[in-house]
């Protein structure tokens, strides 16, 4: 598979500034980003190359140097080389693919800091459905299972992530329902994790609340303060009811219930 490379320059004043432009490049088809450069399939830049460059004209604080055709060879494995599986709590063991984290953003480790206290709580104690969108290397729910969650689905927009979810659930003797997809898949659960950018998090409101059980929770992440009200605003509005926010640096995190 042909990739281009996107060399960029950054003068961010902020590290969240990079980490919401990556997020929306990320939605536009990259794949990894490997320090200021940024690996795209050829084939995807093709379709919408001008769009990209427009983003990147738009966005104070980046500039595009030059696109670059990557030599045909396998890119992929060295990066994963270069990044070894990380260990978590519960002896959770990680291996990232491309750039989906491991577990040690900050925005993740919220969310495994909140399970484990459900656990130690004893809340999983009782028959508990999860699921997890927007699963990356399927750290979260391997870590509800690991907690003692009954059922886990994971579901991922991306099917390099659902490969690298089921090999690391394999690797971590725990077993996911792993699905390909960009929208919550119906069900019935006790949880749902969404750590995903805020304008998904928005759209998909709807089908949240409509698939927890009564009493079920939502945990959310993946956003800014500002951002708080309007998620706030959007879940009540479907009969959600915030219970608890927590942060850490920038980075924010919201439980509600239904």
């Amino acid at each position: 598979m042909q990739y281009t490379v996107a060399h960029l320059s950054y003068s961010f004043g902020q590290e969240w500034e990079q980490e919401l432009f990556e997020q929306a490049m990320c939605d536009m088809g990259f794949e990894v980003f490997d320090g200021t450069d940024a690996y795209i399939q050829t084939d995807v830049l093709e379709k919408q190359q001008e769009v990209i460059e427009q983003l990147i004209a738009q966005t104070d604080g980046v500039m595009l140097i030059n696109w670059e055709n990557c030599p045909d060879e396998n890119w992929n494995a060295q990066w994963e080389a270069d990044h070894t599986c990380m260990e978590l709590p519960l002896g959770v063991l990680i291996t990232p693919h491309c750039a989906f984290g491991a577990g040690h953003h900050e925005t993740t480790s919220m969310m495994i800091a909140a399970l484990l206290e459900a656990r130690e709580k004893g809340w999983f104690t009782q028959n508990r459905n999860v699921l997890d969108m927007g699963c990356g290397t399927g750290v979260l729910g391997i870590m509800a299972k690991k907690c003692g969650a009954t059922q886990v689905v994971a579901v991922d927009i991306d099917d390099k992530s659902v490969m690298n979810s089921l090999e690391n659930a394999q690797s971590n003797n725990v077993a996911l329902d792993v699905r390909l997809g960009s929208t919550p898949p119906e069900g019935e659960y006790d949880l749902i994790l969404a750590n995903i950018h805020r304008n998904i998090l928005i759209a998909h409101m709807p089908a949240y609340a409509n698939n927890l059980k009564t009493e079920g929770e939502l945990w959310l992440s993946g956003f800014y303060q500002a951002d708080i009200a309007y998620l706030i605003q959007t879940a009540e509005q479907v009969g959600l009811t915030h219970i608890e926010t927590r942060n850490t640096n920038e980075w924010q995190w919201l439980r509600l219930k239904k």
